[in-house]
C-alpha cells in the first residue's frame, strides 16, 4: 500500500510539475514584442556569470547604484538549456543571439545541428555595422555564438576562420585560442592571415588601438593577455592595458554611421572570477562591466530615440550566496578591498615561483608577509576587534591547504573538490576566508540555474519588463530591429 500511494504522489508531483511547466511556457510564449519604428543603434551587453547575487553584491560593494539598475525596464530571465537545467555559456549565448535553445556546447545551431541566424548577423544584412567584444578570448563561447556556427565551442580553430569570414567592422578584447590550427583535426591555415586577406587590421597595443579611425575593419587585443588568451582581471591592469570600457568607447566610435550598428560587450571574466570563488575579482570586474554600459549610456544619451541598450546574464556563476553562516546576519563587504591581485596573479606570481623555488624546504612562513600584502590577513593580533586577524583554527586550514598545494596533487577526491574545486588550494582557501569574513559564500566552482536580471534603455525597452526566458531575450531584441522576433534558420 505504501508503495502504491508512493508511486501515486510521484505521478501525481509530475503531472503538477508538467502543467507549471507548460503554464511558464505559455506565459513566455505571450511575452511582449516591440512593434514601433525600430532602432538605429543596438547595444547588447552580456555579463557572463552575472546572476541577480552579482548584480546585488556588486552595489553593496560599491555602495552605489549600478547604470544597469538604473534603467527603466528590469526583468527577471530564466537561463536553462535544451539538454540540461544549469546551462553552459555556449547554449545560454546561442539563445540569447539567436532566440534558439540548444544543447550544452553548441554554438550558433539548434539541437539537430542546424545553424540559426543572430541578431548580430541579421544587423550586418541590414546594412548596419557590427562589433563584438570581450574581456575573454574573442573566440570564446558568448562571442561565438554571435558570428559562428559549430557543433561544439572547443572548436576555436574553425571559430577563429568564422570570425576572420564574418564580415563584421570590429572584434575587441581577448585574443584567439587556436588561429593556427594546433588543435583542430582539419587545420584551414592561420585565422589572423585570412582576416587580414579579408581586410581587417589586427592591432595588439594599446598605442595603436587608440590611433584607430573609423574606416577600417578592426581586430583588437590587449598586449598581456593574462589567461587563455584573457584580458587582465580588472585589479591586475596596468595603465598599458586596453580596458573594456575602452574597448566599448572605441567600438563606438570606430562603428557609428548614418545606417546604425549592432554591438555586443561580453564581461566574460565575472564568470572566470566566480569559478574560482574570488568575490572581489568577479565583484570589481562586474564594476567595469558597468563602467562599459556607461559608454553606450552616453551615446544614448545623443541619440534617445534611435538606441537601444540591453543587459543581461547568460547564467549565474558559483551559487554566490549573500550571507555567511559564520557571520550569520553581518555584512562588511568593505574586507574585500583588502585583495590586492586576482586569484589567478596570485597564483602566476607567487605560488607558481615558490612552488619552482622550493621542493622539501618549503615553509607556510615564508609565504605569510605575502598573504599579508595581497589579501590583507594577519597572523598575531586580537581576533575578536579585528576581522582580518587570522583565527587558529583559520590558519590551520591555510597550512593544510600550503600542503596541498606544495605536494602538486591534482585535487581529485570528493572532499578535495568540495575545498578547493581543483584550484591551487592555498589561494582558493585565501579567498574563501576573506570572502566569509565579508559575509559571502559559495555552494558551487560551476554554473547554477539561478534567474538572471535583464535590464534595458531606449527604443522599445518597456517590452523587457517582466518575466521570461533567454531566447525572448533575443527575439525581443530581433522586434526592435524590426524584423520577425523567430527563429530564422540559414542554409550550410
Amino acid at each position: 500500500m505504501f508503495a502504491t500511494a508512493k508511486r501515486s504522489f510521484t505521478a501525481l508531483l509530475l503531472t503538477a510539475l508538467a502543467v507549471a511547466a507548460f503554464a511558464v511556457d505559455g506565459a513566455q510564449a505571450k511575452t511582449a514584442m516591440y512593434k514601433g519604428a525600430p532602432a538605429k543603434y543596438v547595444f547588447f551587453f552580456i555579463g557572463d556569470g552575472m546572476g541577480i547575487p552579482q548584480r546585488s553584491a556588486t552595489q553593496a560593494f560599491t555602495n552605489t547604484k549600478m547604470e544597469m539598475d538604473k534603467f527603466p525596464a528590469q526583468g527577471v530571465t530564466t537561463t536553462f538549456a535544451n539538454d540540461r537545467f544549469i546551462t553552459g555559456s555556449a547554449a545560454s549565448a546561442t539563445a540569447l543571439a539567436s532566440g534558439q535553445k540548444t544543447n550544452i556546447n553548441y554554438i550558433g545551431v539548434d539541437p539537430n545541428y542546424k545553424p540559426v541566424q543572430t541578431v548580430a548577423e541579421i544587423a550586418k544584412s541590414q546594412g548596419k555595422k557590427v562589433g563584438i567584444v570581450s574581456s575573454v578570448s574573442i573566440d570564446h563561447a558568448t562571442p561565438a555564438a554571435f558570428y559562428a556556427h559549430v557543433p561544439t565551442r572547443k572548436m576555436y580553430h574553425e571559430i577563429d576562420h568564422a570570425l576572420a569570414m564574418s564580415g563584421f567592422d570590429y572584434f575587441g578584447g581577448g585574443g584567439m585560442i587556436d588561429p593556427t590550427g594546433k588543435k583542430s583535426k582539419k587545420p584551414l591555415g592561420d585565422a589572423r592571415i585570412l582576416a587580414q586577406k579579408n581586410g581587417y587590421k589586427i592591432i595588439d597595443n594599446k598605442k595603436d588601438f587608440e590611433a584607430a579611425k573609423p574606416g577600417q575593419k578592426i581586430i583588437a587585443w590587449n598586449h598581456w593577455l593574462q589567461d587563455d588568451q584573457a584580458l587582465p582581471y580588472v585589479m591586475d591592469i596596468t595603465a598599458e592595458d586596453i580596458t573594456l570600457p575602452e574597448f566599448t568607447a572605441k567600438g563606438i566610435e570606430l562603428l557609428d554611421n548614418d545606417k546604425g550598428f549592432f554591438m555586443m560587450v561580453e564581461g566574460g571574466k565575472i564568470d572566470w572570477a566566480c569559478h574560482a570563488n574570488d568575490a572581489a575579482a568577479a565583484l570589481r570586474n562586474t564594476v567595469a562591466f558597468d563602467l562599459a554600459i556607461q559608454e553606450a549610456v552616453k551615446f544614448y544619451k545623443k541619440h534617445p530615440n534611435d538606441t537601444l541598450i540591453v543587459v543581461t546574464g547568460d547564467h549565474e556563476c558559483g551559487g554566490l550566496t549573500l550571507g555567511f553562516a559564520g557571520t550569520k546576519y553581518e555584512s562588511d563587504f568593505n574586507l574585500l578591498a583588502n585583495q590586492m591581485a586576482s586569484f589567478t596573479k596570485f597564483d602566476q606570481d607567487v605560488m607558481a615561483p615558490y612552488k619552482k623555488a622550493h621542493g622539501a624546504d618549503a615553509k607556510f612562513e615564508d609565504l605569510m608577509p605575502v598573504i599579508t600584502e595581497n589579501f590583507g590577513f594577519t597572523f598575531t593580533g586580537d581576533a575578536k576587534k579585528d576581522p582580518m586577524v587570522l583565527k587558529p583554527y583559520e590558519i590551520t586550514q591555510l597550512k593544510d591547504a600550503f600542503k596541498r598545494s606544495m605536494s602538486g596533487e591534482k585535487i581529485k577526491d570528493p572532499q578535495g573538490y568540495l575545498l578547493y574545486g581543483g584550484y591551487e588550494p592555498l589561494t582558493i582557501t585565501l579567498t574563501h576566508l576573506l570572502n566569509n569574513k565579508s559575509g559571502l559564500a559559495w555552494t558551487s566552482y560551476k554554473h547554477t540555474g539561478v534567474p538572471v536580471t535583464t535590464s534595458a534603455l531606449g527604443v522599445g525597452s518597456e517590452t523587457f519588463n517582466g518575466y521570461y526566458d533567454n531566447t525572448d531575450v533575443a527575439k525581443k531584441i530581433k522586434s526592435v530591429m524590426g524584423v520577425a522576433p523567430q527563429v530564422v534558420y540559414l542554409s550550410k
